[in-house]
Formats: structure tokens, sequence, C-alpha cells
């Protein structure tokens, strides 16, 4: 295989479309013969996934440099999902989400599509057809995609339960899904099998969590009796607003507890934890706040996070209660006598 064998310009926009996919329709139509395409994968230059895709990359998947790479291995599990199933399949469920820019959704999550002649067809390289009722579509990237309310109601029937919970936070928050639209998705997802464990989700739903691993934390909070008496609260002392924290629980004795989870948003660039260290030690030395911080990984330990919270929480006598209204400023005074 010469060196010098470069794939044309014209492929670049569908190669980065399809996180580095080609199927070998649109390898022929970019003029990379078979012949050409069998020498790339002997000399492993690309490699073939599957009988009817490539991938131009050679790096394996997991070990590939991306500014996020799940987001770019979720883009790559869905092109070969419609890829491997031909030119004519819907994106679906999760698959569809991805490519509407939905977050939350878990590394593995089911891959699916649906024929527009909806013919069965079997299930390849993990890939199911799946047979929906008729429902909407739209265009993106030049395939038919299922309109972003109905692959929602799809996919979370068949997600883990803290992944709904991101995603739903996600469309509230990014995709401008208001009470109106969630109750409409609601409506879309009750009538599917394993909707019935979902429907305490929906009245969680806030637009202020900023990330997947803050909705877990939440939800794993509510699942242990500890739901945050409020998120992204500002800190205010002295007039000034020095933090805005991830959680935060108000305790008997006029102090506060504050979570924050590391390594997500705004605490996930090595300038933040410079940043984050100045904050924390005047928040501490004010006398008025006790502060945990946490992993996204720590949610995964039995109990989760809500359970290492819920210690902290009963130790200093808390009880269920919400303050103060969502969004306000916490100003902090002078601690209240200790009961």
């Amino acid at each position: 295989m010469p060196k010098t064998f470069e794939i044309p310009r014209t492929a670049e926009p569908l190669l980065r479309r399809q996180a580095g996919l080609l199927s070998t329709l649109q390898c022929e139509e970019l003029g990379i013969g078979r012949e050409t395409r069998r020498r790339l994968v002997r000399h492993l230059r690309w490699t073939s996934p599957a009988r009817t895709v490539y991938d131009t990359d050679p790096v394996p998947l997991e070990h590939r440099v991306r500014g996020d790479l799940f987001d770019h291995a979720a883009k790559w599990r869905t092109w070969f999902a419609l890829l491997v199933h031909g030119p004519d399949t819907i994106a679906t469920g999760a698959c569809a989400l991805v490519l509407h820019g939905v977050s939350g959704l878990p590394r593995g999550f089911p891959l699916e599509v649906a024929r527009e002649d909806r013919s069965p067809r079997l299930r390849r390289h993990g890939v199911a057809v799946v047979d929906y009722p008729p429902f909407p579509t739209v265009s993106i990237a030049g395939r038919q995609v299922a309109r972003i309310d109905h692959a929602a109601a799809q996919a979370i029937v068949k997600l883990p339960r803290q992944n709904v919970l991101a995603v739903l936070d996600d469309l509230a928050r990014r995709h401008r899904f208001g009470p109106v639209e969630l109750a409409a998705l609601h409506d879309l997802a009750r009538r599917r099998h394993g909707a019935a464990l979902l429907h305490k989700l929906f009245g969680l739903v806030v637009t202020r969590s900023e990330s997947p691993a803050e909705s877990f934390v939440r939800l794993s909070c509510h699942d242990n009796g500890v739901p945050p008496d409020d998120i992204q609260a500002l800190i205010v002392i002295d007039g000034e607003v020095v933090a805005r924290v991830d959680f935060i629980w108000r305790l008997p004795d006029g102090r506060w507890l504050v979570v924050e989870i590391d390594g997500v948003g705004p605490h996930s660039t090595p300038q933040a934890l410079v940043r984050d260290a100045p904050r924390q030690n005047r928040l501490l030395a004010s006398g008025q706040v006790i502060m945990l911080r946490f992993k996204p990984t720590d949610n995964d330990k039995p109990g989760g996070v809500g359970a290492q919270i819920a210690k902290v929480l009963t130790a200093h006598g808390w009880t269920p209660g919400r303050y103060p209204d969502a969004g306000s400023h916490i100003e902090l005074g002078p601690p209240a006598p200790t009961r």
C-alpha cells in the first residue's frame, strides 16, 4: 500500500460527521475501491468493524485523544449502527438522542435503528432493528432521525434510572423542555413497557443540573432520603458572591453542609482546581460551612454518594425541609446557638 494514499478531501466533512466511519457504498462513491480498502485494512491503516463498515482511524476507540472521548465514542457507536444496516435506516431511541446532542446516556447505551419500510431484519453486530408504531422524524446530518420527544420516549424505558434522570435534566436545561413538553413526553413514555418505574423521575427534573454526574448524585440523595435543600446555590459573604455550590443542606445549628462533585462541569479543569482552593478556604474559614467533595465514580459505590451524605446529615440531626427557595442567595452570618 503506497504511503502516499490519502482520503479524498471531499470525504472530510463526512468523516467529521460520522466519527471517522465510512460505509462500503460511501467508499465507492468516493472512488475508494474494493482492492484499495482491502490493502488499507491489511496494512492496519484502516479497520473494518463490520463487513460493510470501515473505520479510517486505526487507533482503538478507547485510546483516541479527543476533547470529549465519551462524546466521540457515542457518535461512533451511533454511526456504526446506522451504517451497519444501510442507508435507509432511521436512528431511534438512544442513537437518535446522540444525534440530537442529548447528554446523560450510559456508555453502553442500546444500539437500535428502524427501517423506512418497517421490514424485519436480524440483529447485526449488536444493532437491533426495531418496529415502533409510526413516529415523526427529522433530518440530521443527512439521515432520518426520530424526533427528539419520540426518541426520548423510546430510549428512557431501556436506560438505568440515573441515566433517565440525566437525560430528562438535559432535555429541560439545554433543549427547552418545559413543563408542557415534559408532560407530553411522560404521556409518550407511559405507553411503553417498563415506564411504570419512571413516573417518580419526571417529578425530580430540574433545569439547573449542570452535568449527568450531578443528576446521578441528586438521584442517589433522593433514594437515600436526603434530597438537597438547594442546588447550584450562590453563597454570599460580606455582600460578595464567594461561590456557587453543587448541593447544599441547612443544618439545625444554622450551618450548611456543602457538597461539590469534582471533575465535572466547572470543576473539571486544572485552572478550576486553582480557583476552587481559595473560595473553599474562605467558606470553611467562615465557620458556617461543612464541605464534602466527591468524584463522579464515588457514586458507583454501594448506596452511592447519597448514603455517605446521609451519614453526615444524620450525625448533625438534619431533617428534610426545603430551604432556601431555589435560586436564592445564601448570606452567611453568625451561627445560631447549638440546640
